[in-house]
């Protein structure tokens, strides 16, 4: 028997004792709106449930209720709504640990030194990661700081000077974002991802059995700064696979302790 997804799987399991699988895939959209968004429940925030926002209207307002994930909206007007928030940091200070915000798609999102000490994932709400941009000004050091596991998705973050991403400790995901740093002649002062983490030596074999900090990366596009990864712990970059396209390269690397 083939395998099924998830989706399917849990449409069977709410479907009535008679369903069986010759019946029509439009099974699932007979379903009320309460129990399709307990279906969608079961899938993964990435990259099952962002999919699934994709496929209609109704299934993209149900895939984005507050229930599943929490919102930045710039333009909400109604800022008792739950689960929406006018701006990330709200978002990310009423997050609970494991939660996804979902960033709707604008081009004036702020980031500015925001710090991340839970384990979050952060998604562009555009078909694009151009369509979701987060700008950080210049006077801060930079755009989001992780101090824990946390992935990010679907995202332009931008600085005019400093870091897009500063990576303290954690395993950090960075998948399909663009990273951008202004050219100017501070350009040696600007890095799209800099990493301070050092594991002590004492700790390393008991890091390694429970997973150690580390940066993944992949088909990321990544523009100016006088590097495109800076590490000034013991981390070193490791696997470094490049994709040149006509207007952009987009690259998948990791960084991580080095094997001895």
């Amino acid at each position: 028997m083939a395998k099924r997804t998830r989706m399917e799987l849990a449409a069977v399991t709410l479907a009535p004792a008679s369903y069986s699988p010759s019946v029509s895939s439009s099974t699932i959209h007979s379903l009320d709106d309460g129990c399709l968004t307990h279906v969608f429940s079961f899938l993964m925030p990435i990259p099952d449930r962002y999919s699934i926002a994709l496929v209609c209207h109704r299934w993209r307002y149900l895939a984005c209720h507050p229930r599943l994930w929490l919102r930045v909206e710039r333009s909400t007007k109604n800022t008792s709504e739950p689960g929406v928030f006018p701006n990330l940091q709200d978002a990310i200070s009423a997050a609970r640990p494991g939660d996804t915000i979902l960033i709707s798609p604008c081009r004036d999102h702020i980031a500015c030194n925001i710090q991340i000490k839970k384990p979050l994932c952060l998604i562009g709400g555009g078909e694009l990661p151009d369509d979701t941009v987060l700008t950080c000004s210049r006077g801060s050091e930079s755009a989001l700081e992780f101090l824990s596991t946390c992935k990010i998705t679907n995202l332009t973050i931008r600085t005019e000077l400093g870091y897009c991403l500063l990576h303290r400790s954690g395993r950090l995901t960075i998948e399909g974002c663009i990273l951008q740093c202004e050219e100017n002649p501070l350009d040696y002062l600007s890095f799209p991802i800099i990493s301070t983490a050092t594991v002590p030596n004492a700790f390393r074999q008991s890091l390694k059995e429970h997973g150690s900090d580390s940066i993944t990366v992949a088909q990321t596009r990544i523009e100016g700064g006088a590097k495109a990864v800076f590490t000034s712990g013991n981390l070193t970059l490791q696997r470094v696979r490049a994709i040149y396209m006509r207007t952009c390269i987009f690259f998948w690397f990791e960084v991580g302790e080095q094997e001895l």
